[in-house]
């Protein structure tokens, strides 16, 4: 199965753009699922069929997707209860009663993760459209299922559960209870759906698609959002330049705002491949209206960034990492290096990155921006690195 993901500032047409793009995909034989994590049935109201934690049939082809975050979260909620009855009862906690939970906030975008795993893991399907939220706090929830397994392993790292024969012991010497077992399992078994959930988002079939109203709002976000996903691998295969107003209205009182939209598409032609979606003068409601929407279907190619380090060894003594980084400024670029790790941050951005295996022997030597590309130059740790006669 294939996975596009679909995202943008608030208010530029997200949920329409990926209501029409799914059913473009059907009407081309594409068996698509889209799906939608929001608490306000927006997908419903414009795909014209209400959805909910029962995917609904739309027609033939096409199925929608809206999970229930409060449902989850009762459930998710009952199980930790039960496993840590024990706990609970040492501390005399208070149970919770399923009628009085309230989703937190975060349980949307929790679910809406679950739900992408267990749906691009069906055969069921050949096309998995999602619609994420606005684009900040996308980035933020594709960031979440390798940051939370980076944190599940820096608390209880799985190599301490060959001491478990001594946990008893260190409790009665501590004098407090050591943690059990059922913690380190529940670890584990978090550690596994993340790390599904994470092998979508990195897959190379995974494609990232931006929606945006062309203008100065518009370009700040696009540009802000390319440098974020740049930094997690991925580009947007498409940018859909969502309700373009027509170039006959610049003769109206409309003439400022297609002037500004003219200069914003001319910049954005420069750098992505921009599908023009016409201004339709109503909210889209329905297939036939969605229809009218000239937006791409299925994704044909990959999306992801390659990182690639480059061997100059022979010519100048160094390997070079490149990271490309569109939209990066120098002056807001940081690295540090923390062991076998690198914290790289871009702007408001920042990701913790594993080192590829050849730069861990190495030490950073120096580092350059150019061309929207992040070069850093690693030179070999003598005490590391193989000496050759």
């Amino acid at each position: 199965m294939r996975t596009l993901l679909i995202t943008g500032p608030g208010g530029g047409g997200r949920t329409t753009v990926a209501a029409a793009t799914a059913l473009a995909a059907a009407r081309d034989g594409v068996r698509t699922l889209v799906l939608s994590a929001d608490r306000t049935d927006t997908l419903g109201s414009v795909l014209g069929v209400a959805t909910g934690r029962v995917p609904v049939e739309v027609r033939d082809g096409l199925t929608a997707w809206r999970p229930d975050a409060a449902a989850g979260f009762r459930d998710d909620l009952a199980a930790f209860q039960q496993r840590a009855s024990s706990v609970l009862d040492l501390l005399g906690a208070s149970r919770l009663d399923p009628e009085e939970v309230t989703p937190l906030p975060g349980a949307e975008e929790l679910t809406l993760l679950r739900a992408l795993r267990d749906a691009a893991l069906s055969e069921r399907h050949d096309l998995l459209v999602v619609d994420l939220p606005a684009t900040a706090e996308a980035l933020a929830l594709l960031a979440l299922p390798e940051e939370l397994r980076r944190y599940l392993r820096r608390l209880l790292p799985p190599e301490r559960q060959a001491a478990r024969a001594l946990r008893p012991v260190l409790g009665r010497l501590a004098g407090v209870p050591m943690p059990s077992e059922w913690l380190y399992e529940t670890a584990a078994r978090w550690d596994l759906e993340l790390a599904a959930v994470e092998s979508v988002v990195t897959d190379r079939s995974t494609v990232v698609r931006l929606v945006a109203e062309p203008g100065p709002a518009g370009a700040d976000a696009v540009r802000d959002a390319t440098l974020g996903l740049a930094l997690r691998g991925l580009r947007p295969d498409h940018l859909i330049a969502n309700r373009v107003l027509p170039e006959s209205a610049a003769d109206s009182w409309l003439a400022a705002p297609v002037a500004q939209q003219r200069k914003t598409l001319e910049e954005w032609a420069q750098s992505y491949d921009v599908v023009r979606v016409a201004h339709p003068g109503r909210d889209p409601r329905g297939a036939d209206d969605l229809a009218e929407l000239a937006v791409p279907g299925a994704p044909d190619g990959p999306s992801r960034v390659e990182w690639p380090v480059e061997d100059r060894l022979a010519d100048d003594g160094v390997l070079v990492w490149h990271l490309p980084l569109p939209g990066a400024i120098r002056d807001e670029l940081d690295l540090i290096r923390r062991g076998d790790e690198l914290v790289v941050s871009a702007g408001r951005f920042r990701r913790i990155v594993p080192l590829p295996s050849a730069l861990r022997r190495c030490t950073v030597a120096g580092a350059a921006l150019r061309d929207g590309e992040l070069c850093i130059r690693f030179a070999p740790d003598p005490d590391l690195w193989p000496q050759t006669r």
